[in-house]
């Protein structure tokens, strides 16, 4: 099948498929696409039943007609230079550490932001081509809503390295994050696998070691307020979205985070998760290295004003 240009398929159900998931089906059907793209093309009306939208999970009906319509793929687009608007740490000729501001992707996903911190980057100096073109010297990544320290590889030795030593968690990284409620525990372990909500893909999700990867959090009390806790946390896995669904799995979801169950902070739209410190061996030079970014202006505001005996609480 050509994905190059827009395809259509029309598959009448057989008596054998009755009953059985629709996505289950084209999987076996159509062994060139993906079940993850499969389901994609349904949620986005691009494979119909008798002309009607259905959901992945339909169950289908013997002599039921089904459009699949594949659409050209997208073409992979290289990453343009931005303007360099963020602060860089430290810099040598195999890595560079930045202070990612909030509200910035690390990079660019197919057909969404064209400001990132590689665009940024690219419009300084060069990055190894491992991840290119979307993401190249990308090792590690922070959230669009996280801020803080964190690295990038300039050259390919530098990120096979870099990413062997994330990938044996030998890289120390900490967070700061306002949590709501008071935590019970001054200290604390979290311990829980976490997998890919099957109902929103946007989601991670708390979940059983049989289900999903193992991940490791530790926390620990830096100051109390009327209805918050301003936490550190530092986590020995990186799993995505790590932090945020393990205090929400505690009962203490990050401030602003609605996605996980935090509710936004009065006045505030923001979500209060910084990369405080990274600590790492440099990858060439074999040297113990560290950095630390202080908390982003509004972030230490909101902490301000939690001091504050007039917050209602």
């Amino acid at each position: 099948m050509n994905l190059k240009n827009e395809t259509r398929k029309e598959i009448v159900i057989a008596k054998i498929y009755k009953g059985e998931r629709l996505d289950v089906m084209l999987s076996k059907e159509l062994d060139e696409l993906s079940r993850s793209l499969i389901q994609s093309l349904i949620k986005n009306s691009f494979i119909k039943v008798d002309g009607k939208e259905v959901k992945p999970g339909y169950k289908i009906k013997t002599g039921e007609k089904v459009l699949i319509v594949i659409p050209p793929a997208p073409e992979i687009k290289t990453v343009s230079p931005t303007t360099l608007d963020f602060p860089i740490l430290f810099e040598d000729e195999d890595i560079v550490i930045v202070n990612k501001p909030y509200g910035l992707v690390v990079h660019p996903g197919a057909g969404h932001e064209e400001q990132s911190v590689v665009s940024g980057l690219l419009s300084h100096t060069k990055l190894s081509p491992i991840g290119a073109p979307l993401r190249p010297g990308v090792v590690h990544r922070l959230d669009k809503t996280t801020s803080g320290v964190m690295v990038l590889a300039k050259t390919e030795a530098a990120h096979k390295k870099l990413s062997r030593a994330f990938t044996r968690h030998l890289v120390e990284k900490e967070y700061i994050a306002l949590v709501q409620g008071k935590t019970e525990a001054t200290r604390g372990t979290i311990e829980i696998s976490i997998e890919r909500d099957r109902v929103n893909r946007k989601r991670m999700k708390a979940t059983s070691p049989e289900k999903g990867k193992p991940a490791l959090s530790h926390y620990e009390v830096l100051e109390r307020f009327k209805g918050y806790t301003l936490v550190k946390v530092t986590i020995k896995t990186g799993r995505t979205h790590q932090i945020r669904v393990h205090m929400s799995y505690i009962g203490h979801p990050i401030a602003g985070d609605v996605l996980y169950n935090g509710k936004k902070f009065p006045g505030e739209t923001k979500l209060f998760l910084h990369s405080k410190r990274l600590s790492l061996k440099h990858p060439i030079l074999g040297k113990q290295m560290e950095w630390e970014t202080p908390l982003p202006t509004e972030f230490e505001k909101v902490v301000k004003s939690l001091r504050s005996p007039e917050f209602p609480g």
